[in-house]
Parts: C-alpha cells; sequence; structure tokens
C-alpha cells in the first residue's frame, strides 16, 4: 500500500505561484510513476502532469511551461510548482501513484484545493 498526502493549496492572485507537495509512504518502492491531477467544480477529472522513476516527465498543454513537476526521493515528495496562475487553473489538485506503466493510478491523495482569483 502507498498513502499520499497533499499539501500546499490555498488562494493566490491571477499571475501569481503556488507549490503543491505530495509526500508518500509505505510501499514507495513499488511506484513507477507519480503525477498530479485536478478536477474543477461541475468538470471530469484532468490530468496535469507526470513524472516517472527515471524522471521523465510531461504535461497536459493546458499547464505547460507555466507548470513544473519534480520530486525529491530523500524525503519520498513530488512537488508540482505552479506559475502565471490563472483562474482557470482553480480546481482541487490531486497526487496519484502507480505500480507500472501497464496499470492506472492505484493510490490517491485526498486533494488539495487551490483557488486563482482574478
Amino acid at each position: 500500500q502507498v498513502q499520499l498526502v497533499e499539501s500546499g493549496g490555498g488562494l493566490v492572485q491571477a499571475g501569481g505561484s503556488l507549490r503543491l507537495s505530495c509526500a508518500a509512504s509505505g510501499s514507495i518502492f513499488s511506484i513507477y510513476a507519480m503525477a498530479w491531477y485536478r478536477q474543477a467544480p461541475g468538470k471530469p477529472r484532468e490530468w496535469v502532469a507526470t513524472i516517472n522513476s527515471g524522471g521523465s516527465t510531461n504535461y497536459a498543454d493546458s499547464v505547460k511551461v507555466r507548470f513544473t513537476i519534480s520530486r525529491d526521493d530523500a524525503k519520498n515528495t513530488v512537488y508540482l510548482q505552479m506559475d502565471s496562475l490563472k483562474p482557470e487553473d482553480t480546481a482541487v489538485y490531486y497526487c496519484a501513484a502507480r505500480r507500472s506503466s501497464k496499470t492506472g493510478y492505484d493510490y490517491w491523495g485526498q486533494g488539495t484545493p487551490v483557488t486563482v482569483s482574478s
């Protein structure tokens, strides 16, 4: 089992920045990749970014250049640095982990809310 705990959400003005953290515990050796998703009110959950065990990263077009996913293996933590925030980035942000490239995301955090005011 893997436990994920997000933190760092909050209220920020448009153009501002926030850094989200996702602390992993439990069977972290089994993690192949970690990702950030988000869900805005009334909308389906949306993939934001992924980082795998080799350090490769991928981003949704809507956040490319503005967001950066990274990890600190010593702290078992994945980060999402969000810059140049827009009101449309308002959502609950979730951290997720998967055990292989052939499985879906098995583990999810509880989410941290981000609100960007205009």
